[in-house]
C-alpha cells in the first residue's frame, strides 16, 4: 500500500456495528471496501469493524457511512509504508476447518499428516481461511463430502483460491474459479501449483466466461462474495448448477439472510442447512 494508506477501525453494541457493517455493503461508495467484523469483548458487548479504504472516496464513504452510527466509535489510523499485510498475516495461526487445515508459509511445519492441508499464501487476495465466511464454506463443505461427491466445482470471487483447491484435493475432476480481480486470479493460480492441485482460475466477471461455461451444469457452486452481489448473481447460479446441484454461500452476514435466502427461494432453491460463526453467515442451499 501507499504511505498515506488508513485503517479505519469502528467500536460499539453488536447491533450498530452490524447496523453499520450492512450499510457499508449496501452503500455504493463502499461496497467494495475490504472490511472485517468480530466480537472484541462479548461480556461488555463490544465488537468491532476494521476498514481498509484504497482510495480518497472510499475513506470518505467510510467515515459517512460510519458518522451515522451514534454509539460507534471511529478511529482513523496511518499505516506505516511497508508491506503491512504481509506482517499481519505472518501472525496469524493455521486453521482447521473438518478435515481442512489451512497454512501459511510460517507454519509449514505444523500440517498434521491425517488431515487435507492447504498451504495458502494470501499476497493482495482475500481468503487466507481465517475469515468467518471462509471458515464456514470449508466446514460446510466438509460435512456435504460426508455424503457426496462433487466432480464440477465453481469457485465465484475465488479470492485466493481455498475453495477451489479444496475441492481439487478432495476429488473434483473439475475445479473452476473465477474473480474480477486480475491480482487474486494470479495469486489463485499459483496457490493452485504449491498445492499440487488442478483447480484452474480465470479472470471474469459474471459468469459467462468460455471456461466457466464449458463446465456447466456444476455439482457445487461456491460464491463467498458480498450480499449485493449474491443476490444479483442468483440466477446465473441457478443456471450453473445442475437440477439438484448445491450452492454454499457466504460473505455476507446474518442479518442479510434474508435477503439472500428470498432471492435464491424465488428462484426454486431450498435451504439444507445454515451455519454462523461471529456476525457471519453461510448458507447451503439445493436447486430443486
Amino acid at each position: 500500500m501507499s504511505e498515506d494508506a488508513v485503517q479505519i477501525t469502528a467500536r460499539g453494541p453488536r447491533a450498530q456495528a452490524e447496523a453499520a457493517a450492512a450499510a457499508i455493503d449496501e452503500t455504493p461508495s463502499t461496497e467494495t471496501v475490504t472490511y472485517s467484523i468480530l466480537e472484541e469483548d462479548e461480556d461488555r458487548d463490544v465488537w468491532r469493524i476494521d476498514a481498509f479504504p484504497t482510495s480518497e472516496e472510499e475513506r470518505r464513504g467510510l467515515m459517512e457511512v460510519l458518522g451515522g452510527f451514534g454509539a460507534l466509535r471511529v478511529a482513523t489510523e496511518k499505516l506505516a509504508d511497508a508491506d503491512w499485510l504481509a506482517m499481519s498475516l505472518s501472525g496469524l495461526p493455521p486453521v482447521r476447518a473438518g478435515r481442512f487445515f489451512v497454512y501459511g508459509a510460517h507454519d509449514r511445519g505444523l500440517a498434521p499428516p491425517s488431515s487435507v492441508n492447504l498451504r495458502i499464501e494470501a499476497g493482495a487476495a482475500f481468503g487466507t481461511g481465517h475469515h468467518g465466511t471462509t471458515v464456514g464454506c470449508l466446514q460446510a463443505f466438509h460435512d456435504l463430502l460426508r455424503a457426496q461427491s462433487f466432480p464440477k466445482v465453481l469457485d465465484v470471487g475465488c479470492g485466493t483460491g481455498v475453495l477451489a483447491i479444496a475441492a481439487a484435493r478432495t476429488g473434483s475432476r473439475l475445479a473452476v474459479g473465477t474473480d474480477i480481480d486480475r491480482v487474486s486470479v494470479r495469486i489463485a493460480n499459483e496457490n493452485a501449483a504449491l498445492n499440487q492441485a488442478t483447480a484452474h482460475f480465470v479472470h471474469a466477471s459474471g459468469l459467462d466466461h468460455p471456461q466457466v461455461r464449458g463446465g456447466r451444469p456444476y455439482d457445487l457452486v461456491f460464491a463467498n462474495i458480498l450480499a449485493p452481489p449474491l443476490v444479483a448473481l442468483s440466477q446465473d447460479i441457478r443456471r450453473a448448477l445442475r437440477p439438484g446441484g448445491l450452492a454454499i454461500l457466504s460473505g455476507l452476514l446474518r442479518t442479510q439472510e434474508r435477503r439472500v435466502l428470498a432471492a435464491y427461494t424465488s428462484k426454486g432453491f431450498r435451504l439444507v442447512r445454515r451455519l454462523h460463526r461471529d456476525a457471519w453467515a453461510t448458507l447451503v442451499l439445493r436447486r430443486a
